[in-house]
């Protein structure tokens, strides 16, 4: 079993020793794996060619771009026994979504021994939570941003704050509800409204850029 990632091979070898992961990593930060499995015909892995968080930091960079999720298991003969991807779409978070579920999967590699025949994608798999919806996403991102642009949760490294959840990011939601409050109660109902279109012009370009970098794909099925 090998995880593959798109990061130079130094990033996952520590992120491997950091999450204590049981299997190999290997990097291919020039995506000659991603494009030997496509020319095999196993998996066409998407990617996205921009980086896909703002302000991303000069060690975390993608040389070629960084891979979707995706899950492929081919028998020592090259039969394909499992194989799934990820399309990415807003309804998925444009790919930050769940990913299949670790013993469904393994049960559907198993069954597949027998067949004798490639497997084909597997298009509704068991994931392994509910993805959120495209608009809760975009809160979370603003609320990390402190509501002033979209910031992504990028990978902390050793030396640096924890990395921010989700869940994490109600406090501020309430906190910044209440704000507004105050200044409806001791403010008039005009310069409220004149400070909600200036936060709307700052926001707005964060925006754009988010919808930018993340992809929402055709479906290829």
């Amino acid at each position: 079993m090998f995880a593959i990632s798109s990061e130079p091979q130094t990033l996952v070898t520590e992120a491997q020793e950091s999450w204590e992961i049981q299997f190999a990593g290997i990097g291919d930060p020039h995506h000659e794996i991603r494009d030997d499995c496509a020319q095999r015909g196993f998996v066409d892995v998407f990617c996205n060619t921009i980086p896909g968080e703002k302000n991303v930091r000069f060690w975390d960079a993608h040389p070629k771009g960084f891979f979707q999720p995706a899950v492929l298991s081919v028998h020592k003969s090259g039969r394909v026994l499992y194989r799934w991807r990820c399309v990415p779409k807003h309804s998925n978070m444009s790919g930050a979504g769940p990913r299949p579920e670790a013993a469904y999967t393994w049960d559907k590699i198993k069954a597949a021994m027998d067949s004798e025949h490639d497997a084909d994608f597997d298009k509704n798999p068991v994931l392994g939570e509910k993805s959120k919806s495209w608009y809760r996403f975009l809160l979370i991102l603003i609320v990390y941003g402190w509501f002033l642009t979209p910031r992504t949760f990028a990978m902390a490294r050793e030396g640096e704050a924890k990395r921010a959840v989700a869940a994490d990011m109600m406090p501020r939601v309430y906190g910044f509800a209440a704000l507004w409050l105050v200044l409806l109660v001791v403010l008039p109902i005009g310069w409220v409204g004149l400070l909600a279109l200036a936060w709307a012009a700052k926001l707005t370009p964060g925006l754009i850029e988010i919808y930018r970098q993340f992809p929402h794909e055709p479906d290829p099925f």
